[in-house]
């Protein structure tokens, strides 16, 4: 096996189990290694670090598969790995029975590169990485085996991969689409999941617990859902007793897809429902022009900055965006507002929100702070993990 020799003073954020080693910490790599393959981790001091996913292609050069330098990274260590991600999900009693749910959550779950979300009897898989690539096969059967599940399609086809040198791949690996369209039920809404065409792994499971909060402060307000997709947090507004919710996307198929998802839920009322094709930044000018307000506003936006490098660009979208919301709140009214960007922390969201409301020229304040829902855990040494932030701020 190939030894990964690390830079002096480079091996202190493998003994914090930081699961990246980027190409600056790498002094050599000694024998020869593919895309892929497991090397050992060495210190500058020759002590055995562990084991790692070499990936020559990417700036991190390795990502730990066990900071344990005698494990064997086999067949059956990946079988152990999801078997543990699986029993953390069903330890915690706020997850069982749900119809769609993430079953690895790539480096916090100790699978860096590997994404399962389930949705019923259908598994949708992510390999994003050099090391997952190379052991898809061993994965995959044992994802198969741990859950029973008779459908698994592959969505290989984030730009991750690009990074990785790895080319996109989508497709059924066991089983075959349903005849039907393949729906789950999410805190007593129906709602249809595009395993194929959808975005990511077809719907967007970390945000579940923030849409039913949603739904709990929806009663008798006027809703405005920016960035709505497929309309979960709309249809759970709705639930809720909202007594007007306006959706707006960018995208004809996801509004499409959004009104399908109301056809299938005949008790949520239809008529308070009004959906919207526009560029969100421009219509929330508009909706400011023509006097509209609202009591609540939901701003769950694409990934502004996928990286640090462009977090200046994208801090300046979420102020605007946020900017316009506080401007069409009432007084009262509550922001509901999310970033999903690697590139901004939780801390440096919270400024650019108030710097939106001081500009807004109102007086707002923080209830909550969000994340994605318990099935997405994030590895305490591994804070880039904790992507999904989220704020409830409420006027006045």
């Amino acid at each position: 096996m190939s030894r990964l020799i690390l830079k002096p003073g480079r091996e202190r954020s493998v003994l914090r189990r930081h699961p990246w080693l980027f190409e600056g910490a790498v002094e050599r790599l000694e024998g020869r290694a593919r895309s892929g393959d497991t090397v050992e981790v060495i210190g500058a001091d020759g002590a055995a670090l562990g084991k790692a996913a070499w990936s020559p292609d990417s700036r991190i050069r390795a990502r730990m598969w066990s900071f344990n330098p005698s494990e064997s990274i086999d067949d059956a260590f990946f079988k152990r790995r999801v078997a543990a991600a699986l029993a953390r999900r069903a330890a915690l009693p706020e997850l069982a029975g749900q119809q769609g749910l993430r079953l690895v959550h790539a480096e916090s779950d100790g699978l860096p590169g590997v994404i399962c979300d389930r949705y019923r009897d259908t598994l949708v898989l992510a390999y994003t990485s050099s090391g997952a690539e190379k052991w898809r096969g061993a994965i995959t059967a044992a994802l198969h085996k741990a859950t029973g599940c008779t459908r698994i399609y592959e969505r290989s086809d984030a730009d991750l991969r690009i990074l990785e040198g790895l080319a996109p791949r989508c497709g059924w690996l066991q089983g075959t689409a349903r005849d039907e369209a393949l729906t789950i039920a999410e805190n007593g809404i129906t709602m249809e999941v595009d395993v194929v065409a959808g975005h990511k792994t077809g719907y967007y499971l970390d945000q579940r617990d923030n849409r039913l909060l949603a739904r709990g402060l929806a009663a008798g307000r006027r809703v405005l859902n920016c960035f709505c997709y497929s309309g979960g947090f709309s249809l759970q507004a709705l639930a809720g007793g909202a007594t007007r919710v306006v959706s707006l996307d960018s995208s004809g198929p996801a509004l499409a897809a959004a009104r399908r998802n109301l056809a299938l839920n005949p008790h949520l009322p239809a008529g308070l429902a009004e959906w919207r094709e526009a560029d969100v930044f421009d219509e929330l000018r508009a909706l400011r022009a023509g006097g509209e307000q609202f009591d609540l506003i939901v701003l769950d936006p694409p990934k502004f900055a996928p990286s640090p490098a462009h977090a200046e660009k994208a801090a300046r979208a979420y102020k605007d965006i946020n900017l316009n919301a506080f401007k069409l709140l009432t007084p009262g009214g509550m922001l509901m507002t999310y970033s999903c960007s690697g590139g901004i922390g939780i801390e440096l969201f919270q400024k650019i929100v108030a710097g939106a409301a001081l500009d807004a020229g109102v007086d707002a304040r923080m209830l909550r702070r969000l994340g994605a829902s318990a099935d997405h855990p994030v590895l305490l040494d591994f804070p880039e993990g904790e992507y999904l932030k989220g704020l409830v701020c409420a006027m006045g």
